[in-house]
């Protein structure tokens, strides 16, 4: 309640976006999700979601803005593979990111691909202020799950291939590409993603950097 409070004061003279009722009440979320609803979404999608991210479902089946650059968290209803809506978008950072990063690929006549994986852990298991945004496995895209509408260019993925606790959890991903709607990769496009260890941890990540911009 707390971020959702906070959030509506920041917003304050943008309010007119958001439903009369959400403004009334103060709160930015929506029901919870039932376990059946969730139960549905997890047999549409052919996985089981990662514990966290269950638990904010339960809380509430969406969400209408985390910070000025994600708006809407999806609901059950919504939640889809990345690559289900976003194909051309993994197709073309795929190739710019090949391109961008070239000591990544391998060579095969005038074929070129990825090796897999295309990070090796020692460099791609690293959270925090020690890690590299560019030092992601573009290989992942095809079996992320997109939690999010997209922003400015930006967008929130959950990424089943990673539970490093084995617990179920999922490392989840702030992707960002600054790719211009109509497709256009300007020079200075650097594709990268902040990634986390789970849903959770992207979500406190989220409400810090959230409450440093209150204030500052």
């Amino acid at each position: 309640m707390r971020w959702s409070r906070e959030s509506l004061q920041s917003m304050r003279y943008e309010q007119d976006k958001l439903p009369p009722q959400v403004i009334e009440s103060g709160w930015l979320g929506y029901p919870g999700a039932t376990e059946a609803q969730i139960a549905q979404a997890e047999a549409r999608l052919g996985m089981v979601l990662p514990r966290s991210y269950r638990e904010f479902l339960k809380v509430t089946n969406g969400w209408y803005l985390t910070t000025p650059f994600v708006c809407k968290l999806w609901s059950t209803d919504e939640i889809e593979r990345f690559a289900v809506r976003r194909q051309d978008w993994i197709n073309d950072f795929t190739e710019r990111y090949k391109r961008e990063h070239y000591m990544n690929v391998t060579f095969n006549g005038s074929d070129i691909h990825l090796r897999t994986p295309s990070i090796p852990d020692e460099e791609y298991l690293v959270y925090g202020y020690d890690q590299d945004p560019k030092k992601l496995r573009i290989e992942y895209l095809q079996t992320a799950l997109e939690i999010s509408d997209r922003e400015n260019s930006a967008i929130y993925l959950l990424n089943p291939q990673i539970d490093l606790n084995h617990d179920g959890e999922w490392e989840a991903w702030y992707l960002e590409d600054s790719l211009p709607d109509n497709g256009d990769l300007g020079d200075d496009w650097r594709p990268g993603a902040t990634r986390y260890r789970s849903f959770l941890e992207m979500m406190q990540e989220e409400y810090r950097s959230f409450d440093e911009m209150q204030e500052s």
